[in-house]
């Protein structure tokens, strides 16, 4: 994976190879499958490609269709749903190998004022004052954290609690919580498009976990065969994704190997600035 921010916006750089069809690269990686949150990126960056000028990407609704293949390019076909007056729709379908792996549907809106407001930030733990992820992957497995390092250190991503055995946070109503704080490592520009490709990317990381803190077992188990089936984010307000971002996690159920996770994403000034939802598979080996 990327071990670099300089890396990801490398990964968003896509080729077009004709009128809305586009080629995206793959990183080096591990990996026995394609990231999600990569292909999720890739296909919101072709699909701004196409929207028109003012118009900034409001919402994503995406499924997650086949595993995808880590050392071939995908192909992202963007198709111009509509233009309206202020709002625009485009669809994109992500492929290798002569299938569809992936679809996204993305809106567009011009920039409106109107009626505002949000839900207040939790009060938690500032992001410098807690453990990152590669000590608590260290610590829960023995293994030298250089193997969480390989793969994510694009990502700073910092524990903040949760409602599991460790009770940081209260599990009264909420027995699946998770909080982190999270950002993109390295420098990036103000270009709105390319800030949401990268929450984009960070959003798919940890949020099916939450699903799994009552139940004691990690995402990486090899007792746990985990993939995401849909995801869908809501941008509400303006952000930069290489500054500290609070991902407020929570799952309100799971059942037939499914869990469904919900997420809140604030600013460390506390702007709520986007909303994530995804249902992946849990399945006990």
């Amino acid at each position: 994976m990327p071990q670099t921010l300089e890396e990801i916006v490398d990964l968003l750089d896509l080729e077009q190879i004709e009128v809305d069809l586009f080629r995206g690269r793959q990183p080096k990686t591990s990996m026995q499958r394609v990231f999600g949150g990569q292909v999720a990126a890739q296909a919101l960056r072709a699909a701004c490609a196409s929207a028109p000028e003012g118009r900034w990407v409001h919402s994503l609704h995406a499924y997650f269709l086949r595993g995808g293949d880590p050392a071939t390019p995908i192909i992202y076909d963007v198709e111009r749903i509509r233009d309206g007056g202020s709002f625009s729709t485009r669809r994109v379908v992500a492929r290798q190998h002569g299938h569809a792996i992936f679809y996204l549907t993305a809106s567009f809106q011009i920039d409106e004022g109107g009626y505002d407001h949000q839900d207040r930030m939790p009060e938690v733990p500032a992001a410098e004052d807690c453990p990152t992820m590669a000590e608590l992957y260290e610590k829960a497995t023995g293994r030298d954290p250089s193997a969480w390092e390989n793969e994510w250190s694009a990502l700073d991503v910092r524990y903040a609690g949760d409602s599991g055995r460790t009770r940081v946070l209260p599990a009264d109503e909420r027995p699946a919580q998770a909080r982190l704080w999270i950002r993109a490592s390295g420098d990036l520009s103000d270009d709105r498009v390319l800030n949401s490709c990268v929450l984009t990317y960070a959003s798919d990381l940890t949020l099916l976990g939450a699903a799994l803190v009552p139940h004691g077992i990690s995402i990486s188990s090899s007792r746990l065969q985990p993939a995401s089936l849909d995801h869908a984010m809501w941008f509400h307000r303006p952000f930069k994704a290489n500054e500290w971002l609070l991902y407020d996690q929570v799952s309100p159920s799971a059942s037939g190997a499914r869990g469904l996770a919900l997420g809140r994403v604030f600013t460390a000034d506390g702007r709520l600035v986007a909303s994530v939802a995804q249902e992946g598979l849990i399945r006990p080996r």
